[in-house]
């Protein structure tokens, strides 16, 4: 594991060079040479803050320049923003990184299901409002699983704000949700008894599936953190956890009734998007990554040998899709801020 992370390490250091000549136009004086190269070296430490968003306390995990372009990153299920503490050191040195827990979620407040409304309208609002107490006016979505019905909730209120999209195993389309895998859910959806509800609460929420979720579909579990499973197991196992993951699976089955609201967000705006996707996925299998090109036909896609976390085994390769898709797309903004003097 060591080697890992020192290989990590190294790569991000030269994921970091990698930025540096996309920087500044070329003839850019040598002042904003420089400052185009502070922007994109101010590799600061991981930050961890708490805000007060909706009455409660929204932890999030921040890196990067304030200065530079926003990523804001959303996590799956039963996820949190500790699925991001690569990606994080990986895109720092160029984008101000920004990657909360939803309520409920990681370390952000989870008051019990009776007495808070948890839906995905209600994520979506949270995040809204989250990004409207950082002052973010322009941020790009990296969405997984979860974070696809909440980002795109947000993307399609504020189209004039997303500078581009990045879905990794986060659906918007039917071919993506195959009965294999969603009939359960699906016949939950239509008769939510007692009895089928607690079966999907407590199928979803056992050791078992929470070690499936990052284990299926990946070339080496032995490559694969423990952390992960172990630390959402204790997440989860918190008075009442449970039930508010049972109320945001109960409450999917409003996602694909807003598939083509998405869809029409994708045709009328066409948001620059990357498509970077675990082919070997059973959740979201590789049908719902290329639906995508239906609407937004320039869209750029990966398939990655691996599953449904793909950034447990792929966040290096991942990273390098991201900055050349990011560069290309908002890397101008520090161009323009190195011309005119970093004003």
């Amino acid at each position: 594991m060591a080697s890992r992370a020192a290989t990590r390490l190294l790569v991000a250091g030269a994921l970091l060079a990698s930025c540096v000549p996309h920087a500044a136009p070329i003839g850019a004086s040598p002042a904003a040479e420089a400052t185009a190269t502070n922007a994109c070296m101010d590799v600061s430490t991981t930050r961890y803050h708490t805000v007060s968003v909706d009455g409660l306390e929204v932890f999030y995990r921040e890196a990067g320049s304030r200065d530079a372009p926003v990523v804001l990153l959303l996590h799956g299920f039963p996820a949190s923003s500790f699925m991001y503490r690569d990606l994080i050191t990986l895109l720092a040195g160029c984008y101000r990184v920004i990657a909360p827990d939803y309520p409920g979620f990681g370390y952000s407040a989870a008051p019990p299901a009776e007495e808070y409304t948890y839906t995905f309208d209600r994520l979506a609002d949270v995040i809204e409002q989250f990004t409207d107490q950082l002052g973010l006016s322009a941020y790009a979505i990296y969405m997984q699983d979860f974070g696809g019905p909440v980002g795109l909730r947000l993307a399609s209120r504020h189209p004039e704000k997303v500078t581009a999209l990045i879905t990794q195993n986060a659906n918007a389309y039917a071919e993506g949700l195959p009965d294999d895998f969603w009939a359960f859910p699906k016949s939950v959806w239509r008769n939510p008894t007692a009895e089928n509800l607690a079966q999907l609460r407590d199928q979803t929420t056992s050791p078992e599936s929470l070690q499936w979720n990052y284990t299926h579909g990946v070339k080496d579990p032995r490559a694969i953190n423990p952390d992960n499973w172990y630390l959402q197991q204790a997440l989860v196992n918190r008075p009442g956890n449970k039930d508010i993951m049972l109320a945001l699976l109960y409450d999917y089955r409003t996602n694909p009734e807003r598939y083509p609201e998405w869809q029409a967000y994708f045709r009328k705006h066409q948001p620059p998007m990357l498509i970077v996707w675990g082919k070997n996925d059973e959740i979201f299998p590789p049908s719902g990554a290329r639906a995508y090109l239906k609407d937004l036909p320039h869209a750029e896609l990966h398939l990655l040998d691996t599953g449904h976390f793909a950034l447990e085994e792929e966040s290096v390769q991942i990273a390098r899709h991201m900055h050349a898709f990011l560069d290309r797309i908002v890397g101008a903004r520090i161009s323009r801020r190195a011309d005119s003097g970093g004003h």
